[in-house]
C-alpha cells in the first residue's frame, strides 16, 4: 500500500485527540514562553503557532476571534494578541525556535525546547526603567 496523499503526523492518535494535543501545546508555549517537548511534536507545533502569532499581528476582531478558536484558553489568546505580537513586528516570519536536546531517559525520545527567538521580557524591562527613571526625574 501505498503513502501518497497523507500529510502530517498521526502520533497515534485520533484526529480530536490530536488537535487537542497541539492546542495543548500551544496553549503552553504562549503562557510559558518555552517549552520542552518531544522533537517531532515540536516540528508540528512550530507552522501552528506562526501561524497564530501572524494573525495577532493584524489584531482586529476577526483574527482575534480565529486566534481564540485555535486555543484552550481565552487568557493565552489574549496574552498572544495583546502582548506576545507586538513585541515581533520586526518580524514577518521565524518567530520561533527549536532548540534540540538530550535524548529522553525512558524510552530514548528525541527531544527539543522550543522557544521565541526574540526576548520577549527585555522590552517590558526596558519600559519599566524608563517609567521608573520619569518618576524619579519628576521628584
Amino acid at each position: 500500500m501505498h503513502r501518497h496523499g497523507y500529510k502530517g503526523r498521526k502520533f497515534h492518535r485520533k484526529t480530536d485527540q490530536r488537535t487537542a494535543l497541539i492546542k495543548g501545546l500551544a496553549d503552553s508555549l504562549i503562557k510559558y514562553e518555552t517549552i520542552k517537548t518531544s522533537y517531532f511534536k515540536a516540528k508540528d507545533l512550530v507552522p501552528y503557532v506562526e501561524k497564530l502569532i501572524t494573525k495577532s499581528k493584524i489584531g482586529d476582531l476577526h483574527n482575534r476571534r480565529q486566534v481564540i478558536s485555535k486555543l484552550q484558553t481565552l487568557a493565552s489568546a489574549n496574552k498572544l494578541v495583546d502582548e506576545i505580537a507586538p513585541k515581533l513586528t520586526k518580524r514577518n516570519s521565524g518567530y520561533l525556535r527549536i532548540t534540540k536536546l538530550e535524548n529522553r531517559r525512558g524510552d530514548n525520545a528525541l527531544m527539543a525546547q522550543i522557544s521565541f527567538v526574540d526576548d520577549l521580557n527585555s522590552s517590558v524591562n526596558t519600559k519599566k526603567t524608563k517609567s521608573v527613571e520619569a518618576k524619579s526625574e519628576t521628584k
